[in-house]
């Protein structure tokens, strides 16, 4: 209640200091401003005074708002005097660039305009390391060139928010064309290379090089304060001068004075750390409005004498607040209090307001207990004192007594760090494996020295062709960065120990395949701090683990039995240098507990992480033994998980080890489905009980993930949510995008998108602990519907992974603009499956649970992919409705067997086709040969195009595949054209039996007959050219049974509009004009006063060979369902594929004139056949005449006999009596 008031009091204290104004300091202070660039001229640079040193290492933050597209900049440092930029950030589009010594470094990530971001970037030169990290993850990592330079150059220029030059008078000048459209905050910069853990914890703690103050800037544009950048701190820097007037004695401590004046002026919630004071001085000396104050030296209890009364002191404090509060309110509250003079009764005591920083750093220094009295010496402000032992003399040990050199001294190993960047030539087909092996080859020959946490990265993009002077001509050299550490066992000193490894890693190395030469080299000592003992409680018993040294595995007696022995690792760690504990490994140990004891157990908040930890080591031994839980020990685990979670707020670590012991078990053999909808909603309350400060969090397991995030009600637009999975064994990937995407996120396979009407739905009162979770899950072990497990009751099965969302406290039902959930498909759907969208219903069969479609439409569905728009928010999935009879494997591969052997027989006789009616003038002289003609061209193209397919589509090129499937559909629209032209001729030449003048009758045929597929196939490319793609070919068609990558229509819409539309059509058409064939033969052969057998024959030969002409076999397409589907679609494959064979055979093989032509020009002897016997038929063919553009130019043609007679010649092969004009 106290820290309440205080906070209060703090909150008044900071209202009255802006409303009345202040000279203090905090009047300069940045924190809660920003800097906005809005296309007009507005320079911010760092003041001349504020410089930036001479960095090896270094860290930059910053918060970046745009509202643009345009090419932006960041912030731009550059040398003294211009020239490129040696350290800067920017971006253009969806490239966000950093510029590193004049060296470009671009990733591809999409700031999201009009949102906040926060980027960083660290740089190591030692280490040759360049990491970038936006919004606290690290996004980039890369090993910068060894030819670059390791130290920033000290006193340039540094311009926020625009590129900038140096004229010819050394001034600072914008420079335009890549400005920020946007908006800046809280620019620091550290003289430290930041990992991320700590970028993390030190979000709002001020740069030691450049600070986000007024005075380390100079700007013609003002800030603007902002509500929306608060940045809650507890720890804090005061640098001030003071002046001490005494009216009195002054024998007593400064630093007693100085605490006393702190304490009563501050709140309770502010409380003082550290008082560190330096020499008197007769003038106060004011700090530079832009520059930071100098170092003093401290003397942290100095007495006031009569000759240090009346002077002035600067001091630095460091203070905590508790709980933590924004910096800026923070700074104006303090500034306001110390601008107040202290009087006691013997002195006044008066800080310089001028002279006030207040600034939040990332830690307090570290103070020796007791505190010393008398201090002679200095210590670094940012650290204060710290804690050490007193110098012994070296033949002495640290209790007093002299060593005994006789005994074995034992102590930690040495230990150094090393990072190796080397050139390899050569092309070994695993080059990390050849270093490595060089590396330990080279320092573990001796058995003194180990290799450590090596890891080896590839650098990209830098080749070296010389090194000290030797040049290499043989191959293009690879550059490698290798950090490592090194423990050194055998006491040598280590001076030694750095000379050995700089000799032996220097060396290089060379032999027939490889040469590796080392490029840089650095090396240091470090010395980590010992694993201190640690008391463990687990399942195996409690243990006290002694303190260990580095890279010590220590080892422990089992309790049971007491024969075996436990492991535990001081492990060090390769990022940070320090030492941690490992898990320790009991497997050798058995078990004092089991799952049934955890009913004897009671959760607290003080006791949960514990359990957790207990029950995820219970569940992984009985998995280990058995291949699944039994229902006793799942209901044990799921029951005692249910208490953890009704804890009032857990942290989430414990919600991760939660996820990972549900992923377990989903993943084992363990029957689940009795305490499934215990689970799900178990998971649901985790996620809403979840404590963290993070805007959002993610969790991830095996088949399982987890995502919660904590909106604004007035600022929510929209959010996505998508995950990437590819394996039960991987942990999914999240993806979250704060705005509303209605299709599928990139490389995902699952997508929910929350529209923005969903902020109606946020519980009131509640503005700042709204949640929302997501959840996906991996397996279907948790939906188990008897209507989709039972094979026999229902014929739909679950094709999709499954997804959901909730909002905490909040039931959502009938949203008007809808939940879009776009779910991939497990397995492709085929063109007769039925897709539902469907959620999943607790109520259902009884409390069980089931999928029910009840306010969610299938939207849009492709072979690949369903998306699904609901008007509520629960776990959603598609099903699959296989209710058609299915083909097995071996039917499958028979009938793509018969498909490519088809077409390649019917290409191959389409050919020989084409060819003859070509090179015999005489065979194309009456129109049913020339439509023949082009009949058998697109027939041939569709055959070859099917053909070569599959094998273009192995080329995974975008461009060529659509070119493929847009080919092969102009090619099938165009066959089935010609045969409806088929069609039309005959009807013409049979209904309407008296000449019909048609001028051009083949060209118009031509143009309708080449035109209209091409007109459908612009059309398509032009509404949605991702229209045409790859996929299995189970939409192109029945007979196109691959299983090999197809390029084809794969939208619905466009397939049963261009594809099964039209084929239908002309089906029914050409179905028509065949029936009326039929009747005139029918009539034309009963009106014969006798029947003979060849007759019939040459009639049966008519029907046949229309059938092929007129395409009609395809029609078995549309009826290839119910229990005949197998025995139809090999007919249909056979017939359709086989269909430029028949083609062949009627209208060359079994026709009189193509024999005769062929006799006639390819036969020799008495084979051959004379000119002249063909010559009389042709004799009336040379006249000119309006026969030639008769439809039907017989003079007797009124007779339907004469008429039936013709085209059933045409058809099978005998020579007509009367000929048609060309």
């Amino acid at each position: 209640m106290n820290s309440v008031r205080s906070l209060s009091c703090l909150t008044l204290i900071s209202l009255c200091t802006q409303l009345l104004g202040s000279t203090s300091s905090a009047s300069t202070s940045l924190w809660g401003k920003k800097l906005s660039f809005k296309g007009r001229p507005c320079l911010w640079q760092l003041q001349p005074e504020a410089v930036v040193p001479a960095l090896q290492e270094l860290s930059a933050c910053m918060l970046l708002h745009r509202t643009h597209i345009p090419e932006w900049t960041g912030f731009d440092y550059k040398a003294p005097g211009g020239g490129h930029t040696q350290l800067g950030l920017g971006g253009t589009g969806t490239n966000l660039s950093v510029w590193l010594f004049g060296e470009k470094h671009s990733l591809e990530r999409d700031l999201k305009l009009h949102e906040w971001h926060t980027v960083c970037l660290t740089w190591s030169g030692p280490a040759r390391r360049l990491r970038i990290y936006i919004n606290g993850t690290s996004e980039y990592e890369t090993s910068v060139s060894p030819t670059l330079p390791q130290r920033l150059a000290p006193n340039g220029s540094l311009t926020l928010g625009v590129s900038h030059y140096i004229n010819a008078n050394g001034e600072v000048q914008q420079q335009t064309g890549k400005d920020l459209l946007g908006e800046i905050g809280l620019f620091r910069m550290w003289a430290r290379e930041w990992s991320a853990e700590e970028l993390r914890g030190q979000s709002c703690a001020d740069g030691d090089v450049v600070r986000w103050d007024l005075r380390q800037w100079q700007h013609d544009c003002q800030p603007e304060p902002d509500n929306k950048l608060h940045c809650a701190w507890s720890l804090y820097k005061i640098n001030m001068w003071f002046e001490v007037h005494s009216t009195g004695h002054c024998l007593v401590s400064l630093e007693e004075v100085t605490r006393n004046w702190l304490e009563s002026i501050f709140p309770h919630n502010i409380s003082v750390h550290t008082i560190l004071l330096s020499s008197p001085s007769r003038t106060c000396r004011v700090a530079n409005n832009s520059a930071p104050l100098p170092t003093q030296q401290s003397q942290p209890s100095t007495a006031l004498s009569n000759s240090t009364c009346d002077k002035c002191f600067s001091s630095e404090v460091y203070v905590n607040v508790d709980p933590a509060a924004s910096v800026e309110v923070v700074q104006a509250n303090i500034a306001s209090l110390l601008s107040l003079t202290f009087s006691t009764d013997f002195l006044n005591l008066t800080a310089d307001p001028n002279s006030i920083s207040i600034l939040p750093v990332e830690l307090l220094p570290v103070v020796s207990e007791p505190p010393p009295t008398v201090s002679s010496g200095t210590s670094t402000p940012e650290t204060g004192p710290t804690q050490s032992l007193p110098a012994q003399p070296t033949n002495m040990s640290t209790t007093g007594d002299p060593l005994d050199l006789n005994e074995t001294a034992v102590g930690p190993d040495t230990f150094f760090r090393v990072n190796l960047t080397l050139s390899m030539y050569g092309s070994p087909r695993k080059p990390e494996d050849s270093i490595e092996k060089w590396v330990k080859e080279q320092l573990e020959v001796n058995d003194t020295m180990i290799v450590l946490n090596l890891i080896i990265k590839e650098n990209v993009g830098r080749n070296m062709e010389q090194h000290n002077g030797l040049l290499i001509f043989h191959g293009q050299p690879k550059q490698y960065y290798c950090t490592f550490h090194v423990q050194e066992y055998n006491m040598n000193s280590v001076a030694d120990i750095l000379t050995l490894i700089n000799a032996t890693l220097t060396s290089g190395y060379k032999n027939d395949s490889i040469t590796i030469q080392t490029m840089d080299l650095a090396i240091k000592h470090i010395v980590p701090a010992n694993c201190l003992e640690e008391t463990t409680s687990t399942i195996y018993g409690q243990y006290i683990w002694p303190e260990a040294f580095p890279q010590v595995n220590q080892t422990i007696g089992c309790q049971r039995p007491t024969s075996e022995i436990g492991f535990r690792i001081c492990k060090l760690d390769i990022d940070t240098d320090t030492t941690s504990w490992t898990k320790p490994d009991m497997k050798h140990c058995k078990p004092l507990v089991i799952i049934s004891d955890l009913d004897n157990i009671t959760v607290t908040s003080g006791n949960a992480a514990e359990i957790v930890e207990m029950i995820q080591d219970l569940v992984g031994v009985e998995l280990g033994n058995s291949a699944e839980l039994s229902s006793s020990e799942l209901d044990a685990v799921v029951e005692k998980l249910g208490e953890v979670v009704d804890i009032s707020s857990i942290k989430p670590a414990i919600c991760a080890e939660i996820v990972n012991i549900v992923a377990d078990i989903l993943l084992s053999k363990t029957y689940v489905t009795p305490v499934a909808s215990i689970l799900l909603k178990l998971t649901d309350r985790m996620g809403n009980n979840m404590d963290f400060h993070e805007g959002s969090i993610s969790i991830s397991a095996p088949s399982l993930a987890l995502s919660m995030v904590n909106v604004d009600q007035n600022e929510f637009s929209g959010l996505t949510f998508g995950v990437s999975f590819d394996s039960s064994d991987l942990n999914p990937e999240i993806f979250l995008n704060h705005s509303f995407v209605s299709g599928l996120l990139p490389d995902t396979n699952a997508t929910i998108s929350l529209p923005s009407e969903l902020h109606n739905f946020f519980p009131s009162g509640e503005r700042n602990t709204t949640r929302i979770q997501f959840q996906f899950y991996g397996t279907d072990d948790l939906f188990q519907d008897p209507q989709t497990t039972n094979a026999t009751q229902s014929s739909c099965t679950l094709n999709s992974f499954v997804v959901s969302a909730c909002i905490n406290n909040s039931r959502i039902n009938n949203l008007k603009d809808g939940v879009v959930v776009t779910l991939h498909h497990r397995t492709p759907k085929q063109p007769e499956d039925k897709v539902r969208c469907v959620f999943w219903d607790f109520q259902k069969h009884g409390g069980r649970g089931g999928w029910n479609s009840r306010g969610c439409e299938t939207r849009s569905i492709s072979a690949n992919r369903t998306s699904c728009l609901c008007d509520h928010l629960t776990h959603f999935a598609v099903l699959l409705d296989v209710s058609r009879t299915p083909i097995s494997e071996a039917d499958s591969q028979i009938l793509t067997v018969i498909s490519y052997l088809g077409c390649g027989i019917s290409s191959i006789f389409l050919g020989i086709t084409l060819l003859t009616y070509l090179a015999f003038e005489k065979l194309r002289r009456d129109y049913p040969s020339k439509i023949l003609i082009h009949l058998s061209a697109a027939l041939l193209g569709l055959s070859m195009l099917f053909l070569l397919d599959s094998w273009l589509s192995s080329f995974s090129n975008y461009s060529l595949c659509i070119a493929t499937a847009a080919t092969l559909h102009y090619f099938l629209l165009a066959s089935f054209t010609w045969m409806g032209l088929e069609a039309v001729h005959m009807y013409f030449a049979l209904v309407k039996v008296f000449n019909i003048y048609v001028p051009s009758y083949i060209p118009k045929f031509c143009a309708v007959g080449w035109g209209i597929p091409l007109v459908v196939v612009s059309l398509v490319l032009a509404i949605d050219k991702d229209a045409y793609g790859s996929a299995v070919p189970e939409e192109s068609a029945v007979m196109l049974q691959s299983t090999d990558q197809f390029c084809w229509l794969q939208n619905d819409v466009f397939f049963y509009v261009t594809v099964v539309a039209f084929v239908l059509v002309i089906v029914l058409c050409n179905t028509f004009v065949f029936i009326v064939v039929l009747i005139q033969i029918r009539q034309m052969s009963s009106n014969k006063h006798s029947t003979n057998s060849r007759s019939s024959l040459h009639d049966l030969r008519a029907v046949a060979s229309l059938t092929v002409l007129l395409g009609l076999t395809w029609s078995m397409g549309f009826f290839s369902f119910g229990p005949g589907k197998v025995v139809l679609m090999y007919l249909f494959t056979i017939f359709n594929t086989l269909q430029g064979f028949f083609v062949f055979f009627f209208h060359c093989l079994m026709k009189e004139n193509v024999r005769k032509q062929w006799r006639m020009h390819l036969c020799c002897g008495r084979f051959r056949l004379s000119d002249y016997s063909d010559g009389s038929r042709s004799v009336t063919m040379g006249g000119r005449c309006n026969k030639n553009h008769l439809i039907n130019s017989d003079s007797v043609a009124s007779d339907n006999t004469s008429t039936i007679r013709k085209v059933s010649d045409s058809s099978t092969g005998s020579t007509p009596n009367h000929h048609q004009g060309a």
